[in-house]
């Protein structure tokens, strides 16, 4: 067709399409073209500036940044939260960022990992709305949850709530996330109902993980669920710079090797790594070290963090 023709035809198409919102099935229909011409001369509208896409990005809002980081370190989705610097309010916003990224994207019959002692899960969990998208699925603790009897429930609680509001059923592990000797653990892996647990995590589809730092948090410390500080200490000097479950890696993101990993009762690192979708949720400047190699030994591949700590991981 004469080239004027083709232009007034794909601005026309244009048109109906992006201001006047016809879709193009319906297009076809009312000019009594193919479709595939339809999607051609649209394209080409695009190409020749006949349509011009911009997006206007409210302030809050990080895209660009999100898309620089997931291209940089190969991870599948980054959401930034823009925070401000105290650590409960920040702990709020990403548990939120974390909640509504889980009610957009979880699907039924998904087996979804959940880490016990992660004030940014329990944040999440307290700002999920009820939904059963996970309908079918299971949530599986990840970490032992029994500690001191004043806490202990905790861990129950995150887990049962959790379950609840997607509509999934709660699988527990009802062990001490640290035991006193490799022996205690050993005979508690021995048990019905610790051993059923463990034998689910091949199954995981996701996984909801905290970054911790080499200092544990205050709800970790408090639960009984943690090492002591010689013993942390000693994991230091041997390049320890974090942990995930109780599974502590260097600046490269490398397990580290210690005898103390005999005393965890939890999902293990290499059995975390072949979950398709890791979410790690952290931020503020005592966690960046961590943060950074948890994302340099691919240990997370989705990363909900604050604005200062993104910024930061570009420039490193």
């Amino acid at each position: 067709m004469p080239r004027i023709n083709e232009t007034r035809l794909m601005v026309k198409i244009a048109r109906l399409y992006y201001v006047h919102e016809v879709r193009q099935q319906d297009i076809t229909e009312m000019l009594g073209i193919h479709q595939s011409t339809v999607s051609r001369l649209l394209k080409k509208a695009r190409e020749a500036n006949v349509v011009r896409v911009i997006v206007d990005v409210p302030g809050g809002v990080y895209a660009e940044m999100e898309e620089e980081l997931e291209r940089r370190f190969s991870l599948r989705e980054v959401v930034i939260v823009d925070c401000p610097d105290d650590e409960f309010h920040m702990i709020q916003e990403l548990g939120a960022a974390a909640a509504f990224l889980l009610e957009s994207t979880l699907r039924p019959k998904e087996n979804i990992g959940i880490s016990s002692w992660s004030r940014h899960l329990l944040a999440m969990v307290d700002q999920l709305h009820p939904t059963n998208r996970a309908e079918g699925g299971r949530v599986i603790q990840m970490l032992g949850g029994v500690g001191t009897p004043d806490i202990q429930s905790r861990a129950t609680q995150l887990v049962n709530q959790f379950s609840r509001l997607i509509g999934a059923t709660p699988v527990l592990l009802q062990a001490p996330g640290v035991t006193g000797s490799s022996k205690t653990r050993d005979l508690l892996l021995q048990e019905p109902y610790v051993r059923e647990t463990i034998e689910t995590f091949p199954t995981l589809d996701i996984a909801l993980v905290g970054i911790g730092a080499l200092k544990p948090s205050a709800l970790l410390e408090s639960s009984g669920n943690s090492f002591t500080m010689a013993e942390l200490e000693s994991l230091q000097k041997k390049g320890a710079v974090g942990d995930i479950c109780l599974q502590f890696f260097n600046e490269q993101g490398d397990l580290i090797r210690s005898p103390l990993l005999n005393r965890v009762i939890g999902i293990e690192m290499p059995m975390l790594k072949r979950v398709s979708k890791i979410i790690g949720i952290a931020g503020g400047p005592a966690k960046f070290t961590a943060i950074k190699a948890a994302i340099k030994g691919k240990l997370i591949n989705v990363l909900i963090t604050d604005q200062k700590t993104a910024q930061k991981l570009l420039k490193s």
